[in-house]
């Protein structure tokens, strides 16, 4: 009796290890390439010529006054997708207010008599997120007209077409892509 409790338990152990081990993942994978392959390959963003530039998903730095920036990253170097994270700083550890403020101090001096938007000044959980606040962007309008010498209107015009709205018309925020916009901020110089 003991014997052919063993072979069942080994057969069923190695039946339910294919199945769900392999076949489920392997399905689930071709019905995603099959329904959402934008999504499915890792949203990629590439330009005209086939050249993979980002990903929708993932952020990227940008450091120059001719680019609206993402959020603080903390992740690895700095938007490193192998080091994903947040700072950890508790509300109660002074140097989290402090490298706020000094971040602050700096972004009022670029916008004098601005309210400096928050997500300027926090670290998203991950370090990795793609998209900022319509604030945030607006904030960063003046810099950018001024580094590329547009109009702030064309610049503002920009970000009104790139906001996208709530997810399902209810989830999260109204946000903007930080690469997508940049991209048609490069486009739009053209």
């Amino acid at each position: 009796m003991k014997h052919s409790l063993w072979g069942t338990s080994v057969r069923f152990t190695i039946v339910t290890a294919v199945i769900f081990g392999l076949g489920y993942p392997l399905l689930m994978t071709g019905l995603a390439h099959i329904l959402f392959p934008h999504q499915a390959e890792g949203s990629l963003i590439k330009l005209k010529d086939g050249t993979v530039i980002g990903s929708e998903l993932i952020a990227q730095s940008f450091t120059s006054d001719r680019y609206f920036h993402p959020r603080p990253s903390a992740a690895g170097n700095g938007y490193d997708a192998t080091s994903s994270g947040g700072t950890n700083l508790a509300q109660s550890n002074a140097k989290l207010p402090q490298r706020m403020q000094a971040d602050i101090d700096k972004l009022a001096a670029e916008n004098p008599g601005k309210s400096v938007p928050i997500d300027m000044v926090t670290y998203s959980a991950s370090g990795l997120d793609p998209d900022i606040t319509p604030d945030n962007a607006y904030f960063q309008a003046p810099r950018i007209a001024k580094a590329r010498g547009l109009t702030e209107g064309a610049v503002r015009s920009l970000i009104d077409e790139h906001i996208k709205g709530r997810t399902l018309g209810f989830i999260g925020e109204p946000r903007v892509n930080v690469l997508d916009l940049n991209l048609a901020l490069d486009g739009a110089a053209k």
